[in-house]
């Protein structure tokens, strides 16, 4: 996966939004007006044990211990066996929404594209508009369109854009025009809907919690990789350390003779349902599995395709999630070099989401997961000679066997760009929120977006 050449503005919203998930280190200083990331301050606390240096961290927690949170997935897991799940994936650095559906059929797009150009004819053409075309790269996407399970969102923004990533990737966070806002817009719906002792309603695949899922009142949680949770006992060595651990955990169901000794076997009884709760996702030496898959995943793409593997082996076991939160491959803040980093981070991103359809309809439950994907902006039409600026409207995708697999708006063309020449929106993100929440959740949009009585409801799903 190529780094993309990086501007300050970019190094910065990383840094910061890293930061969130290590509430209580404190943040780096932002300039004035920068809004503070959702969740900053958010409290956290270590629901499984360290282990191969991954957890499980609990955001918002309250007093509650370990064995109230595996009784509240299990609750949650009988209540709502077929509850429907969103895959929310983020795309890294404003992505070019022109390289990704390219308009090669608007006589403008040759001129304002000499350098970073697609050739007509060298992907798949876009059937709902014959003036774009998927990148070459992108053609699991194409594949699934074709399929009718890709709802696109060809310009999709907001007014008045801003063109920094820290500003307008919170906006989409936070699903608000508002700098002050702390808490996340699945959090919110997660506040409104979810419960007291289910962490995993809202989980992110990483090691940082998003602060999109960043709640006033619920639990949620981030895990890196739930395959390298593993457990070690000092001075003994495998074939001795499973059953050295499975002895803990049964003298931990014993009655104590004092305080201290209830302690201690309370935390070891804890310890060993963690163990079996995590068993179906741990490989036998701690490191990555494949999670019985039935469909291959692709190797290349990091950690995601693994991520992705995980989440529906956690799914296909009925955990009880229903917000997940991921971070596609690379980074797309293509300002110079864009041929070479978008196409092959774009590329090792479809692919894995493409394996993690295919793995979802295998196992029998495409029908309850919608997966978005999404980024802060789009790209300036015009390239720079090597790569693309900051612009405004973008495009984002919902993918699966329920989405509409109709088109949200339509590409405004090259020849009617705002003020600042950028791409002019069609569709607005809080909109598709709306409809979200509405449509596939059956929950009050109003409940999570104050001003959600202002936006039209596009239909994203099939009726």
């Amino acid at each position: 996966m190529p780094d993309s050449c990086s501007c300050r503005d970019f190094n910065r919203s990383q840094l910061l939004h890293r930061g969130v998930a290590r509430a209580g280190q404190g943040l780096p200083s932002i300039e004035p007006g920068m809004p503070t990331p959702a969740g900053t301050g958010l409290n956290r606390r270590s629901f499984l044990l360290r282990s191969t240096g991954a957890m499980l961290s609990v955001y918002g927690a309250s007093m509650l211990g370990p064995r109230h949170f595996l009784e509240g997935i299990t609750e949650a897991s009988a209540a709502a066996p077929n509850q429907p799940v969103l895959v929310s994936i983020f795309m890294e650095g404003g992505w070019d929404a022109m390289s990704v559906l390219a308009p090669v059929g608007d006589p403008l797009y040759a001129a304002m594209r000499p350098v970073v150009g697609l050739a007509p004819g060298s992907g798949p053409i876009f059937t709902e508009d014959d003036r774009l075309m998927w990148n070459p790269a992108a053609t699991g996407l194409a594949t699934l369109h074709d399929e009718g399970k890709v709802t696109t969102f060809p310009a999709i923004g907001y007014d008045p854009p801003d063109e920094s990533h820290f500003t307008s990737r919170h906006y989409w966070e936070v699903g608000q025009l508002d700098t002050s806002v702390s808490s996340g817009w699945m959090g919110r719906f997660l506040d409104a809907t979810g419960t007291q002792n289910n962490p995993l309603q809202g989980l992110s695949l990483d090691s940082s919690l998003s602060p999109a899922l960043a709640t006033t009142s619920v639990p949620v949680a981030a895990v890196s990789s739930p395959a390298a949770y593993s457990l070690w006992a000092y001075g003994v060595d495998s074939p001795i350390t499973a059953e050295a651990i499975a002895t803990f955990g049964q003298l931990g169901s014993l009655s104590a003779p004092s305080p201290a000794y209830a302690q201690a076997r309370t935390a070891a009884l804890n310890t060993s349902l963690v163990l079996n709760q995590m068993a179906g996702f741990v490989a036998a030496n701690g490191t990555a599995t494949n999670y019985n898959a039935p469909v291959p995943y692709p190797t290349a793409g990091g950690d995601f395709p693994g991520q992705l593997a995980a989440l529906a082996a956690m799914l296909a076991d009925n955990l009880p999630i229903t917000c997940a939160s991921l971070t596609g491959v690379g980074s797309f803040d293509t300002h110079s070099g864009e041929t070479t980093a978008l196409t092959t981070n774009l590329g090792q991103t479809v692919d894995a989401v493409l394996a993690f359809q295919r793995d979802l309809e295998a196992r029998g439950l495409a029908d309850r997961v919608l997966i978005q994907l999404w980024s802060e902006f789009g790209r300036h039409p015009q390239d720079n000679g090597s790569g693309t600026d900051h612009g405004a409207a973008g495009t984002a995708f919902l993918i699966g066997t329920q989405a509409s697999g109709v088109m949200v708006g339509e590409f405004p063309g090259l020849a009617a760009l705002d003020v600042n020449e950028n791409l002019v929106n069609t569709s607005d993100f809080r909109a598709m929120y709306c409809s979200l929440l509405e449509q596939w959740f059956s929950t009050d949009a109003s409940l999570v977006l104050p001003d959600a009585a202002s936006y039209s409801r596009p239909t994203l799903l099939k009726s």
